[in-house]
């Protein structure tokens, strides 16, 4: 243990401090007139004037703040993913984390006096005073520890160049304002909380600052455990770390270190004989770059968007730049959602299907339901600026507001927002569409958010998987467009849209009134979205309805351990828990047997869904079980990251040329889902009720001669979905504009959810009915014949009436399509009365 130098407070005044402070000036040539202090003035008054002029004209109180210091990122286990800074600084809180030898060396060479004397050591000021006059320059200095805390200070807390200039300026006049708040300094703060200041502030070379970082720099121990070998080399680099820095001057370091050794012994803190067997040894160096940054870290994109999204939370600053210079020289603790369990099998998982030089980007992002904690992200271009390695700063997984990329097309990865509004509406799930090959809908059918859309286009929509009667389980599974553009029909534009928005899908603004999206083929995923943005919007489903906003920190410390105000994931129910429930059972299809993705099931409960745009620039899939989403993507990108077509790019090594979400997107989520669900728990989706599937038994509501909109409320409430036909018109003697029937027609019996059509009159009453026909021969022979079948909406014909003998009845006509079948005809004498034709 060496030797401590006998500690006692100075008990030299305030006009002791002076009196040295008009001696230097003196000697210096430097009039206090350049102070607003004139000498001669100083001269006429007493020494207690003297002082009090001296303690109003110069500053007393040194205005501080925290030093800069490294701020640490966290993995959601407690392991360090990344580390950020100006200035790679550790703070200690007390002199106990600096081991004692550590103390006795800086104090031994930069101020031997410490403990004894006040602000300015005089014996040393006065010795450097004589020394520099008599070279006519500054070539000893006589700061004491105080003094060069001051300095250190004003040189951290400079804002600008003018402010660092008159910082490190080499004057008298420099130095006695320095001294003046070195005398405020002293009567603030005791001796050990300088020196734990000025071993917190202190530069030692090769971008240290501070004790505990420059130890693990440089020796890679933390201060406590720094030995007298360590110790010395450490103390000796304050003095010029740039010429003392042993990364590059490993030889001055080595003699600098010797002389620190030797003043040690001279003082009587160590023995002569061993700082002489020290001095033997080579400096021991056993250096530890702390990373500055994203790159090369764990998860180098996920770390950057760790650092852009605490950047727009305005509880950490007033300005986005406030906020960075915070996470800079803050030193805050910042704990994050990563798991990197889920990480290092996402980063595998893309880059095993996507190289990093192909024009193409994979990515996959994890997100958990109901908390909305990102868990993974991983692209299949590293960060960095080799093109030619296929390196990048651009992160293509996050939303807009968090880096340069607008994201890409997501596909029909957009029909779930379609499905969930049916459900929602109360659309029946079996309800069968009949869906060709291809259909051709005029644009102005639909309605958005305005109303119906102003447009003499036409939308021309193709199938290429299957066609027929689909329902939601089929219509789903085969993702066939042309059942999705006729249930949008239904459903309108504006809901899904707001659905999606809900659920955490962007759709920024493209004019003052101009809302991006809201068009024909909104299900077919034309707007740019990013896999965050999706990920987050399938985790509400997965989360029966409960929508969480994606968040990648859950805590952030100030460099106390106090935790700062964040945003949480803001979770809110937007859909009803049965809606998601039904969206997750016809989502099940896709990977089931006979589904676009079965060969991507999981070991336990998972849903899907596929997605390729129509030009084939990106493919999707959205996979998930009920505790954690994957949005996995691979996007044709040229190396500036604009999107170009797949086909006849290489993907993986391999040549595409037919790409789609289940052939390329899906496998690579499965390869990360099938070692994450390990870790997952085993749970199942909540089935939707068979009302939803089927609906319940229902009479249809009498709505003719209201208004349509009166017949779509009454319709709705009770249970069934209005569809009004405004393609034409039809006869009747409802009043022009009003509802002429239904179909189901009112008072008959449906299923809730079942759509019920609408027909508008357009007050023209229909055309009389036809004569009655003639009555059949009498005597015993039987009618003319059955009543004619009805067509369509209209009523089946009555049957002939029986002759006046024993004939029968003719039968009556069966009603085809909605309309009621026609009465059996009279008997005739002793006959017997036609059967009633059966109803449509």
């Amino acid at each position: 243990m060496p030797k401590r130098p006998r500690r006692t407070r100075n008990s030299a005044g305030a006009a002791q401090q002076i009196a040295v402070i008009l001696g230097v000036s003196v000697l210096s040539g430097v009039l206090i007139a350049g102070l607003a202090l004139p000498w001669a003035g100083l001269l006429s008054v007493s020494s207690h004037q003297a002082e009090d002029m001296v303690l109003n004209d110069l500053p007393l109180k040194l205005d501080t703040e925290p030093a800069s210091e490294r701020t640490v990122i966290r993995a959601s286990g407690g392991r360090r993913l990344a580390t950020v800074y100006d200035q790679n600084r550790v703070e200690l809180k007390s002199l106990k984390a600096v081991s004692d030898v550590m103390e006795a060396a800086i104090i031994a060479i930069e101020d031997s006096r410490f403990y004894e004397h006040g602000a300015l050591d005089i014996k040393g000021t006065i010795r450097a005073l004589v020394a520099n006059q008599s070279e006519g320059d500054i070539v000893q200095g006589g700061s004491s520890i105080t003094q060069q805390l001051v300095k250190m200070t004003l040189i951290e807390q400079a804002e600008n160049r003018e402010e660092y200039l008159a910082a490190i300026d080499d004057t008298y006049a420099r130095k006695i304002k320095e001294l003046r708040y070195a005398l405020g300094v002293e009567e603030e703060k005791t001796k050990k909380e300088i020196l734990l200041d000025y071993l917190n502030i202190a530069y030692f070379g090769d971008g240290t600052y501070g004790i505990e970082a420059a130890a693990q720099h440089f020796f890679g121990v933390p201060a406590r455990e720094l030995n007298l070998r360590q110790s010395a080399a450490l103390a000796g680099m304050v003095q010029n770390p740039s010429t003392f820095d042993p990364t590059n001057n490993p030889k001055k370091t080595l003699q600098r270190r010797d002389v620190v050794l030797n003043r040690m012994s001279e003082l009587g803190v160590i023995e002569p004989a061993t700082a002489k067997k020290v001095s033997k040894r080579s400096l021991g160096l056993d250096i530890h770059r702390i990373r500055n940054g994203c790159v090369g870290s764990a998860a180098e994109f996920f770390c950057d968007y760790v650092i852009s999204w605490l950047r727009t939370q305005k509880t950490l600053g007033a300005t986005p730049d406030d906020r960075m210079r915070l996470i800079l020289r803050g030193g805050l603790t910042i704990n994050t959602t990563l798991d990197l369990r889920h990480q290092r099998a996402a980063l595998r998982a893309v880059n095993d299907h996507v190289f990093p030089q192909e024009q193409a980007i994979g990515a996959l992002a994890t997100v958990e339901p109901g908390t909305g904690k990102v868990t993974a992200i991983a692209q299949s271009r590293p960060m960095g600026n080799n093109l030619a390695a296929g390196e990048s700063y651009v992160n293509y997984l996050t939303p807009p507001e968090y880096t340069i990329s607008s994201g890409f097309q997501p596909g029909s990865t957009f029909k779930a927002f379609v499905l969930a509004s049916a459900v929602e509406k109360g659309f029946r799930m079996n309800e069968v569409i009949y869906s060709p090959e291809s259909l051709s809908i005029p644009v102005s059918d639909y309605r958005n958010c305005g109303g119906p859309i102003k447009s003499t286009e036409t939308w021309d929509v193709a199938t290429s998987t299957s066609s027929g009667p689909m329902n939601m389980y089929t219509g789903t599974q085969q993702s066939v467009n042309t059942y999705y553009a006729q249930l949008e029909l239904k459903t309108g534009i504006c809901h899904p849209w707001r659905l999606a928005q809900q659920m955490g899908v962007d759709f920024p603004k493209t004019g003052p009134t101009n809302v991006r999206g809201q068009v024909a083929s909104f299900p077919l995923g034309v707007s740019d979205v990013s896999p965050v943005e999706m990920a987050e919007a399938y985790a509400t489903f997965a989360a029966r309805g409960r929508h969480c906003d994606a968040v990648p920190v859950v805590r952030v410390l100030d460099r106390d351990g106090n935790p700062l105000k964040i945003q949480d994931g803001n979770c809110s129910q937007v859909i009803k828990p049965s809606t998601a429930d039904a969206v997750n059972d016809v989502l099940r299809g896709v990977i089931a047997p006979g589904g676009f993705a079965d060969d991507s099931a999981l070991n336990q409960p998972a849903a899907g869904k596929t997605g390729t745009t129509q030009e084939g620039k990106a493919v999707w899939f959205m996979g998930y079980t009920p505790n954690l989403v994957g949005a996995a993507m691979i996007a044709g990108a040229d190396g500036s990251g604009q999107p170009i077509q797949l086909g006849g790019q290489p993907v993986g090594g391999t040549t595409a040329y037919e790409v789609s979400g289940s052939g390329f997107a899906a496998p690579m989520w499965a390869d990360a889902m099938r070692v994450i669900e390990q870790w997952l728990p085993d749970r199942d989706f909540t089935r939707p009720s068979a009302k939803l599937v089927k609906g319940v038994p229902a009479q249809v509501p009498e709505v003719a001669g209201m208004t349509p909109k009166e017949a779509e409320k009454r319709l709705e409430r009770a249970g069934f979905v209005p569809f009004v036909q405004r393609d034409y018109m039809v006869n009747s003697t409802y009043p022009y504009g009003s509802v002429a029937f239904t179909s189901p027609a009112g008072v008959t019996s449906a299923y809730t959810g079942d759509t019920v059509t609408v027909f508008i009159s357009n007050g023209t009453p229909p055309p009389p009915p036809d004569p009655d026909p003639k009555p059949g021969n009498g005597g015993g022979n039987g009618g003319d014949g059955d009543g004619g079948g009805g067509d369509g909406d209209g009523d089946g014909g009555d049957g002939g009436d029986g002759g006046g003998g024993d004939g029968d009845g003719g039968d009556g006509g069966g009603g085809d399509g909605d309309g009621r079948g026609g009465g059996g005809g009279n008997g005739g004498n002793g006959g017997n009365g036609g059967r009633g034709g059966g109803g449509g």
